[in-house]
């Protein structure tokens, strides 16, 4: 990320943890946290950037003084609901006085299936399809094309010379014999985006990340 933004300071809301005498599942618990927290702070400053570190209860603070609400409603896609805290801490040490954007982008990575020769159980007539793998029918799955009839999809799986498609939006498969001819390859993606509104309203989703994130 530093390099595309102008990153100086970082700050988190510190997840403080003690281990406990003769408490094993407490301790097996927090301890992966805190050796991945400790990690996370080193490369930090490792990296020369200011770490600043908050608790819990000046996180709360920050929101009231900022009169901004959370929301324990982790489901909808609003700012309140995953975004707030993380402003308030950033605008306390960068100085911004009001947020001037709250969309969120949701990132999802596309799911591919490990290659089987087979599927385990036979079919009818005790015939194994093939199942998995990255590539369908010469195309590597998760092409972005553009379908004479379907849009803006991605190749997925393959079956009896034909490709399936899904939605570039929410992956769901829209068909499954789809000719290879009747699409437009655009570009390899491996995630599929979807912007929401401020309001939690879902405004477009394109799909068009390529690779993976900075």
């Amino acid at each position: 990320m530093q390099k595309i933004l102008p990153i100086s300071a970082v700050v988190v809301e510190d997840v403080a943890a003690e281990s406990k005498k003769n408490c094993k599942r407490w301790n097996t618990n927090f301890s992966p946290l805190e050796v991945g927290k400790q990690w996370f702070y080193r490369t930090i400053r490792g990296l020369g950037l200011n770490l600043h570190l908050r608790t819990g209860y000046e996180t709360k603070a920050l929101r009231d003084r900022f009169s901004l609400k959370k929301t324990s409603q982790k489901s909808k896609p609003v700012f309140a609901a995953h975004a707030v805290d993380a402003w308030v801490m950033a605008a306390d040490v960068s100085g911004a006085g009001r947020p001037t954007e709250q969309g969120l982008y949701y990132w999802t990575p596309i799911r591919f299936f490990r290659r089987q020769l087979h599927r385990l159980q036979p079919e009818t007539g005790g015939i194994r399809k093939p199942y998995g793998g990255t590539r369908s029918l010469g195309l590597t799955r998760g092409t972005l094309v553009r379908h004479i009839k379907h849009g803006l999809t991605y190749i997925g799986g393959t079956l009896k010379g034909k490709v399936s498609l899904h939605s570039a939006v929410t992956g769901k498969r829209i068909t499954k014999s789809a000719k290879p001819e009747d699409c437009t390859i655009l570009t390899r993606i491996a995630w599929r985006t979807t912007r929401y509104a401020g309001i939690g309203r879902r405004h477009s989703s394109p799909g068009l990340n390529r690779g993976s994130p900075a």
